[in-house]
């Protein structure tokens, strides 16, 4: 249960419904992720911008590849509502409960490529040592293995987004979805 008041839809009025309608057409459904932001409704609209942008923009980034960093972000976190909802998104993917599965468990043996670790290696350690960052240590890999400056730039945003959000969730007590998943993922 939340630890603050959140608006549900079937009581959300003027903008807030808008937003609530907007989000159902968009993205399949309302998540709770979403709801506990209903007390500053235009915090929601800059939220989905910012996720819509960094999840589903234009990007050098397969949308697997960023989802399969919003997962690593999460489990170092333990933010589990993240987990669920982007395992989730991998699965749809990968379409290999296994490997979805061991990316949650222990992504060294997922069976991914060089790439897919390396981009796994970074949100793992951005997110746990980012002092470690600088003098490039932490993007050389990513270099080395032939990821571009943009490349690099958009997993840097992927992994800070998830850090962000994982923080509203674990702060706030955002509960999981009865059912989680159902949401549009291309």
């Amino acid at each position: 249960m939340p630890y603050i008041k959140t608006i549900q839809p079937d009581q959300a009025i003027d903008d807030l419904k808008g937003i609530y309608d907007g989000l159902i057409k968009s993205r399949g459904k309302i998540a709770e992720v979403h709801k506990i932001q209903s007390l500053n409704p235009r915090s929601i609209v800059n939220h989905m911008d910012l996720y819509m942008t960094i999840m589903f923009g234009k990007s050098p980034l397969k949308r697997v590849h960023r989802e399969m960093m919003a997962v690593i972000v999460s489990v170092a976190n333990k933010c589990e509502y993240c987990q669920i909802h982007h395992l989730e998104a991998v699965k749809n993917f990968w379409k290999d409960e296994e490997k979805t599965s061991q990316l949650k468990i222990n992504y060294l043996e997922a069976n991914l490529s060089k790439q897919e670790q390396a981009l796994c290696d970074f949100a793992k350690a951005l997110t746990l040592t980012p002092e470690r960052s600088k003098d490039a240590v932490l993007v050389q890999p990513l270099r080395e293995l032939g990821f571009e400056d943009r490349a690099i730039l958009d997993a840097t945003l992927v992994i800070a987004y998830f850090n962000f959000v994982n923080r509203i969730v674990l702060a706030l007590g955002v509960d999981v979805e009865e059912i989680p998943g159902g949401y549009i993922y291309d």
